[in-house]
């Protein structure tokens, strides 16, 4: 049923395919910014990637005007703050950021600061409360196929002293232009290909089933769904096919969008509070709690699911599964696309697996999960101790 009400907003523009990267100094150009501040983190700048990008800016007549390199995996609110003061010092005019959804979360959160002229991100955090402010030129260069941040109006970054990852909404995070090169991702080992392909897996599927779903959303989500089922195993056991590695990115972006409009659900309700609690990083958390999350919603998503089956397992199989059996056998393709992947490189599918070794933890985990936005529009009510159970159930 569509809502009688909604909204939809993508105002990025995607350059996407080969040669992608040698747009980006006509980009900003276009965009009036000539001293760009150049954000990623140390392994992207190690490993040559974020030479790329560089070179490519540089040879288009547009070189860096600063680089910053320290974003940590887990970035927090303190990096976010200490950047925007970089940004002032060094005469900055505009972001770049490359890399995957911590690098660009934190240069959204680094663009919200500048744009309300402030230098705590705290004390302006809210939800879509915040007028547009100053005008601060931003361009984003994923580096993985998973998070969607690149078109996102969401930024998750955590405080430090309450171990909380935050979300924080504004449509004035969203970039102005994102690049989908396929050479940024051919680098990407295996084990972070599956589990980042998996997490923009489980925005699609959470974006179409939400209470918030639409009929635009639910559009780029199936389409999305569809290209990640059908390119992640390839994708993952040959990173240097680079028709995957796109269909992949375009996957994530489309993912990305869907979710953007409409919200996601208890898969990331729960991850983001395992995140800040117990540290397993956001796209395992999302690879092990989806299924599990999807046995929890079954009751309330059969057609939903039921819908999901033919993207996941193809026209043919979906066709001869018997329609009272197709919303539990889209779980379970879910869970079998899971133990493929675990197969080919070791992607966890347990929390104990991932890192988690104390059940105790569970109830500050289901605490900080129930006062999670996200869990607001899961197409099922989950309490502490419905939260737990899903826990356990992933143990």
């Amino acid at each position: 049923m569509n809502p009688p009400y909604f909204e939809f907003l993508n105002s990025v523009k995607l350059l996407c395919g080969e040669l992608a990267l040698e747009r980006i100094a006509a980009e900003l150009r276009h965009l009036g910014a000539q001293k760009p501040l150049l954000l990623s983190d140390a392994v992207l700048a190690k490993i040559g990637t974020l030479k790329q990008v560089s070179d490519a800016m540089e040879a288009e007549g547009c070189p860096a005007a600063h680089v910053f390199t320290d974003i940590p995996v887990d970035s927090s609110l303190a990096v976010v703050n200490a950047i925007a003061a970089l940004y002032r010092e060094h005469g900055c005019d505009s972001l770049v950021a490359v890399g995957g959804g911590s690098v660009i979360d934190t240069a959204k959160g680094v663009r919200l600061v500048l744009c309300q002229d402030s230098d705590d991100i705290l004390a302006i955090c809210g939800v879509e409360n915040l007028p547009p402010g100053i005008r601060v030129p931003f361009l984003v260069v994923p580096t993985t196929a998973g998070t969607g941040s690149e078109c996102t109006g969401v930024a998750v970054i955590r405080n430090d002293k309450s171990g909380v990852k935050m979300e924080i909404l504004s449509p004035y995070v969203q970039p102005d232009v994102a690049v989908i090169d396929p050479r940024m991702t051919l680098g990407l080992p295996p084990k972070a290909t599956a589990s980042t392909g998996m997490d923009a897996l489980c925005h699609a599927l959470e974006a179409m089933t939400c209470l918030q779903a639409n009929p635009l959303s639910t559009a780029y989500a199936t389409a999305a769904i569809r290209l990640i089922a059908a390119n992640i195993v390839t994708a993952t056991k040959n990173g240097g096919n680079k028709e995957a590695r796109f269909a992949m990115a375009l996957g994530s972006t489309m993912a990305g969008i869907a979710f953007s409009n409409s919200m996601v659900g208890a898969v990331h309700a729960i991850g983001h509070a395992l995140g800040g609690v117990c540290h397993v990083p956001h796209a395992v958390a999302m690879t092990v709690l989806l299924p599990h999350v999807m046995d929890y919603n079954l009751d309330r998503c059969k057609t939903d699911y039921a819908a999901l089956l033919p993207l996941l397992v193809g026209e043919d199989q979906a066709a001869v599964t018997p329609a009272a059996d197709r919303a539990r056998a889209a779980v379970e393709a879910v869970r079998s696309l899971g133990k493929q992947l675990n197969d080919i490189c070791g992607l966890p599918l347990s929390l104990h697996a991932a890192g988690v070794e104390n059940k105790l933890d569970f109830d500050r985990v289901a605490e900080v999960a129930v006062n999670d936005g996200a869990l607001i529009v899961n197409p099922r009510a989950a309490t502490e101790d419905d939260v737990k159970e899903i826990l356990n159930a992933a143990f």
